[in-house]
């Protein structure tokens, strides 16, 4: 059974910073592109960051220079750094794993996410 779970929520003031985690079972972690999303109330889930298996790490544009996401392939384990935190930051942030086989079978599992406020 796989499971990706999130943890480090919570309420920030503008300015400040969180540390987010989402650790993985059921899954060849190191094989997977690990990414996070985020969805706000009302607005569609979009992409945060993602990080490849040999740690490449993409940025969407909102959040380049204050992000940081990271992962640590023995732990199995995906975290984000967010840094300089803006009240528009404000959303439920989701852990992704994704895989795309050699056989062109795709895998794509999602946490149950956590809640991020940040407070102006």
């Amino acid at each position: 059974q796989v499971q990706l779970v999130e943890s480090g929520g919570g309420l920030v003031q503008a300015g400040g910073s969180l540390s987010l985690s989402c650790a993985a079972s059921g899954i060849v972690f190191k094989i997977y592109v690990m990414g996070w999303y985020r969805q706000a109330p009302g607005k569609q889930r979009d992409l945060v960051a993602t990080i490849t298996n040999g740690g490449s790490a993409n940025y969407a544009d909102s959040v380049k220079g204050r992000f940081t996401v990271s992962r640590d392939n023995a732990k199995n384990t995906v975290y984000l750094q967010m840094d300089s935190l803006k009240p528009e930051d404000t959303a439920v942030y989701f852990c992704n794993a994704r895989y795309r086989s050699s056989l062109g079978r795709e895998y794509d599992y999602w946490g149950q996410g956590t809640q991020v406020t940040v407070s102006s």
